[in-house]
């Protein structure tokens, strides 16, 4: 067989990894850089979606009060759709008042019991003090029931991508079948800041005064010195004190995720800490250009026997300053490509890896139109797919792109 014809097959699952050598860190240097005592942890690059740091990411634990960011991010998306506003009135219920007001004895706004308070107030009381009342009246308000809101909740989590989460109230109540993981509110906190950065300031409020009653907000780290501007902190009997935070130095942000401190000091010392190590430690390090060519995808039956492959974005990575890192790139495919074929169809995805931690995943598209090929082309194609060589074709352009 010819090498053009070889290269004019593929196989039902394309694979192409490679180990791509980048401006000096060692993988072992990059993890054992920063340590900490907490069960769950992790820190993303806003921008770019790096991850720089994760331990136990996937651990599933209890959220307690931080379960009110997704509580804010289906009521955000309510307000970007324009079925409510800052200014529309929510009722406060007896069930709102009296399982998460004043007489609940826990975080709370002190809204008054068959009261009408604004969109924007609830939030603020949801958000700034993490009042469990606000939560429930944005819940009925938006549902009728919390039960309802929660099933928003789950539809929310699975369009945004969270895998490890499940929801069963707006306040973040004790429930068994209630869990999330510090990379799913990871990934939470960088959709919010992304589609919703002007609801997102709300987290910032320095605190509230209602009913009377004047209250500083609950998350610590607003004051921290570090930059932070959000998002939300809870404590869970059972687990330990969580916080989701974000904050931005220069032109840069990051998002850190703490779950499980011993207290509310190691919470706050901790959350400092990785977000600190995360600005001073690391550098930005573009991959692709919009639009590059990452590697070419061979095609069953099309008038040409490949077709490029590219992010549609630029592709940068945080990488640790002044070492030499190892990174495994690999593009995965769901399907064998068969002609025709659109440009910008998604095709699969491209994997960077370091060590076991996967630090980016994007979706890779096809660049150009591929149309049916003549009978002597497909036939062509047909004898190729019995070589079985098409994993190292694809393997060969990557590498190629990587290496420029």
């Amino acid at each position: 067989m010819s090498a053009g014809s070889s290269a004019r097959h593929a196989l039902p699952r394309l694979a192409a990894a490679l180990a791509l050598s980048l401006a000096p860190v060692a993988l072992a240097q990059a993890q054992t850089a920063f340590q900490t005592p907490v069960p769950s942890a992790t820190l993303v690059d806003f921008a770019s979606g790096t991850i720089l740091f994760e331990k136990n990411a996937e651990s599933r634990m209890a959220p307690g009060g931080i379960v009110k960011i997704m509580t804010a991010a289906v009521v955000f998306d309510q307000i970007h759709t324009g079925k409510i506003t800052l200014d529309t009135p929510f009722y406060v219920s007896e069930n709102a008042w009296r399982r998460g007001g004043g007489p609940s004895g826990g975080a709370a706004m002190f809204a008054a019991v068959k009261s009408q308070v604004r969109v924007g107030d609830l939030l603020q009381g949801a958000l700034v003090v993490s009042g469990n009342d606000a939560a429930i009246a944005l819940a009925e308000g938006v549902s009728g029931t919390e039960i309802e809101f929660a099933n928003r909740m789950n539809a929310k989590a699975a369009e945004i991508g969270l895998t490890g989460s499940q929801f069963r109230n707006a306040t973040g109540f004790a429930d068994p079948e209630q869990y999330t993981t510090a990379r799913d509110m990871a990934l939470l906190a960088r959709s919010i800041i992304r589609t919703d950065p002007d609801l997102y300031k709300i987290f910032a409020i320095p605190g509230i005064d209602w009913n009377k009653i004047k209250q500083r907000n609950r998350n610590a780290l607003l004051d921290a010195g570090v930059g932070a501007d959000g998002l939300h902190a809870s404590w869970v009997r059972e687990v330990g004190y969580h916080l989701v935070g974000s904050a931005v130095q220069g032109d840069q942000r990051l998002v850190a995720v703490v779950m499980g401190a011993k207290s509310e000091k190691e919470r706050l010392e901790e959350t400092r800490k990785l977000l600190e190590w995360g600005f001073h430690s690391f550098q930005y390090r573009l991959l692709f250009a919009a639009d590059a060519e990452i590697g070419r995808a061979s095609i069953w039956g099309g008038e040409t026997g490949s077709v490029g492959l590219s992010a549609q974005v630029p592709l940068s990575l945080l990488l640790p300053r002044n070492s030499q890192e190892k990174l495994v790139a690999r593009v995965n495919y769901k399907t064998p490509l068969r002609a025709p074929v659109a440009k910008g169809t998604e095709v699969g995805r491209l994997e960077l890896t370091r060590g076991q931690m996967k630090v980016l995943e994007v979706p890779v598209y096809t660049t150009a139109d591929v149309a049916v090929g003549t009978i002597w082309q497909r036939a062509m194609d047909g004898a190729g797919t019995l070589a079985g060589d098409a994993f190292r074709d694809l393997s060969a352009q990557v590498m190629a792109k990587l290496k420029k």
